[in-house]
């Protein structure tokens, strides 16, 4: 039976949608690209609730934003099914496990140091994320890049974050504006999703078709969106107010918020300011803490900027926010983790209805694509990123080469790769496959040595 012969999906209940969007946080390793990929092939592919273009329209708004993309993407998809209480469940539901897992792991962090199952676990792990940062590249690139136009600035896009260390925003400004040139003088090359009606002939129809109608409750107009910014201001505020008797909790609301706005680029766009602000202004944490809960952001499931909740925990420890350490820190984590994650909340609620009302106008929907087409050079420089980290692991930036070459992270993530690409294993069972892979590496081969 061909795709096109494929009855619409039947329609989702929010308590539905609660289970995937809680299955989501559990497995959404891999970082942005992998968690886009994820939510592209179960919710465009498999479950058909939205369709490609109207994936792709949400992707390329949320890759402008500040914050993380991923779960911008995650309650922007929501609240297009189920408004409000749509996006509030899947926005919490994306980050909530790894808001706990990492505040446990900072617990036995600080109260047993070293965990040598833990990074037996990464061992493995970390391969795979390189397979599956560059798998989720190679599955965006072969759909929204359709002409060479578009491979074009994908390829500047890789050369000039990697070779001339270009900054992100810089690449997606310059992508944004050859977009807007390029859809005025060459629209056909700039038309996203390779044409009307390719999804359907792909995938099948879609709750959320190409043609479905917005949604009342997505629609803009300017009293919802007064209605939206004050209703944040007053969140925002009450928080700030339930925090006022820490100094320490009060500084983190405030640190945290200018760090949620500055995060153009993804995580490590902001992870500089974060590490100046945490290590070197307020003294939460020390460098090397740092870097070991930037290690545990890499390879436990949420976005990466999920390291605010490492540092909030350990500076809430540091700092005795209460006499019990483990309050202190689950405190400091909590207003770290709430303070990053409530702008994004705001960009697409308030954002979405303007988002949705200029689908289908090319002067508003090009430089999008050519913003996607960028995206994917930079998907690719990541992939570069993890896998000179996991294969070089005692490479620095003057010495990329330097140390000894670990040539089984390699197999690994070779392997990954292609059973991912050839034999489309699902990425959590690849995932689970190479941490188990790891952990009997890292107990074998001392006895092999």
């Amino acid at each position: 039976m061909t795709t096109e012969k494929l009855a619409p999906p039947t329609p989702v209940t929010l308590g539905e949608a609660f289970k995937y969007w809680l299955k989501l946080g559990f497995i959404s390793f891999g970082g942005p690209a992998g968690q886009i990929a994820m939510m592209h092939q179960e919710l465009v592919e498999k479950r058909r609730w939205i369709s490609e273009h109207r994936y792709l329209h949400a992707l390329n708004y949320c890759m402008l934003l500040p914050g993380p993309e991923a779960i911008q993407l995650a309650i922007y998809i929501a609240w297009l099914m189920h408004g409000v209480r749509g996006a509030v469940v899947a926005g919490v539901l994306f980050f909530l496990p790894s808001f706990v897992l990492l505040s446990t792991l900072a617990g036995i962090y600080l109260a047993f140091g070293d965990v040598p199952l833990v990074q037996g676990i990464f061992y493995g792990i970390k391969p795979a994320v390189v397979a599956v940062v560059l798998f989720a590249g190679w599955r965006i690139g072969s759909r929204a890049l359709k002409n060479e136009v578009l491979w074009t600035l994908a390829a500047l896009a890789f050369v000039g974050i990697f070779f001339f260390k270009i900054d992100f925003p810089w690449i997606v400004l310059a992508a944004g504006i050859l977009g807007a040139i390029g859809g005025k003088f060459w629209p056909a090359k700039f038309k996203g999703g390779g044409g009307h009606g390719a999804s359907n002939k792909e995938y099948g129809p879609a709750l959320i078709d190409d043609d479905t109608p917005t949604p009342a409750h997505a629609k803009f107009s300017w009293g919802k969106l007064a209605l939206k910014l004050v209703a944040f201001v007053g969140v925002w505020l009450a928080a700030m107010f339930a925090i006022s008797g820490s100094q320490t909790l009060t500084d983190m609301g405030e640190f945290f918020s200018k760090a949620a706005f500055l995060t153009i680029g993804g995580a490590y766009a902001v992870l500089p300011y974060v590490y100046q602000g945490g290590v070197e202004h307020y003294t939460w944490l020390t460098g090397p803490q740092m870097m070991d809960g930037l290690a545990l952001g890499e390879t436990t499931p949420g976005p990466l900027i999920m390291v605010v909740t490492w540092v909030g925990y350990l500076g809430g420890v540091a700092k005795g926010v209460f006499s019990n350490p483990i309050a202190a820190g689950v405190a400091g984590a909590a207003a770290a983790t709430f303070f990053t994650f409530l702008p994004s909340f705001l960009f697409i609620l308030a954002g979405g209805p303007l988002v949705e009302a200029t689908r289908d106008e090319i002067k508003f929907t090009a430089p999008l694509t050519g913003i996607t087409a960028a995206v994917v050079g930079v998907i690719l420089n990541l992939a570069v990123f993890f896998a000179w980290h996991t294969f070089w692991p005692q490479g620095t930036a003057a010495t990329p080469f330097a140390g000894t070459f670990d040539w089984f992270p390699v197999v690994i993530a070779i392997a990954s790769f292609v059973a991912l690409w050839k034999y489309k294993v699902d990425i959590m069972k690849v995932i689970g496959v190479c941490a188990l892979v790891g952990l009997a590496y890292a107990f074998f081969k001392p006895m092999l040595a």
